[in-house]
């Protein structure tokens, strides 16, 4: 099973990035970018898959059976956050952008049909997390206390430069009262030209181990294990998109930190919040 996608490896037409189950080998998570330039438009169906439409930069218009949502979008990742709409299983979509862009659908493979909705940006809540080094901004979009899904769980992660991030390392690849089986996505963008950061993924039995230098643009694909930590390096800020779904009929997460690096967690809440984050607001 390949994990790591450098950028424009996994690309096809206007996705510079197309991953859906079937290729990642897995049963559930998605994502896909979309490249657009100027007055480009593009009609997808649904089919089994449960979609969010996310701007990563540009605005976008969504139409999604009968109904239609503007989305003004942002300048970049590290600029803003962005709203984003909801589509679910057995629709079609048409995506179209005056001002051209890229945008993220984060998918999942679903049952339940829910009613398309928008949401913006001044609605989503962004936290910031941890403390002193390990300071990072989730901007809860799509998180699994947040609006309606049926097995789709997203979040955006903003790592600042010289940051570290998915600290503890930790999994969540099985069914117990402490853990919920998530597959999951991350796709980097890095701010910064040539900028670089850095991503572990490993498993206790060593049939997953990789650490990876990470560029603008690169996926990499947790099928199970631990997966931390993600670090910036001097000078450049990194952002994640994470994208997670898996079996259970509760959609929820639930996780397990390596027991060697647990106690970290607390050490971090104990430390002041790096003061540069939150990076980017809905008000900029």
């Amino acid at each position: 099973m390949q994990l790591f996608y450098p950028a424009g490896t996994a690309a096809d037409g206007r996705y510079s990035l197309e991953i859906d189950a079937a290729r990642a080998g897995w049963e559930y998570c998605g994502l896909r970018v979309l490249d657009f330039a100027a007055d480009e438009s593009i009609e997808l169906a649904t089919e089994s898959t449960e979609i969010a439409i996310l701007p990563l930069s540009g605005g976008c218009d969504v139409e999604i059976d009968d109904k239609t949502f503007a989305i003004p979008g942002r300048q970049s990742v590290f600029s803003g956050i962005s709203g984003f709409a909801y589509a679910p299983i057995d629709t079609e979509i048409r995506i179209s952008s005056s001002t051209g862009g890229q945008f993220a659908l984060c998918s999942a493979e679903a049952t339940r049909k829910i009613d398309p909705y928008q949401v913006p940006a001044e609605d989503i809540n962004v936290e910031v997390r941890g403390g002193g080094s390990g300071t990072r901004q989730i901007n809860n979009f799509l998180s699994a206390d947040v609006w309606e899904a049926d097995k789709l769980i997203a979040v955006e992660v903003i790592t600042p430069e010289g940051g570290w991030s998915s600290y503890p390392p930790h999994k969540h690849d099985e069914m117990s009262d402490v853990e919920i089986a998530l597959e999951e996505i991350y796709y980097f963008k890095i701010a910064g030209a040539h900028g670089t950061g850095f991503f572990s993924c490993y498993t206790s039995d060593g049939s997953i181990n990789e650490t990876v230098t990470v560029r603008d643009g690169d996926t990499f694909l947790v099928p199970r294990g631990f997966h931390g930590p993600a670090g910036a390096t001097p000078g450049h800020h990194m952002y994640y998109l994470n994208v997670m779904a898996g079996p259970s009929p509760e959609r929820v997460w639930r996780f397990c930190d390596d027991p060697v690096h647990a106690w970290a967690r607390a050490a971090l809440e104990e430390l002041e919040p790096d003061p540069r984050l939150p990076l980017a607001t809905a008000r900029y």
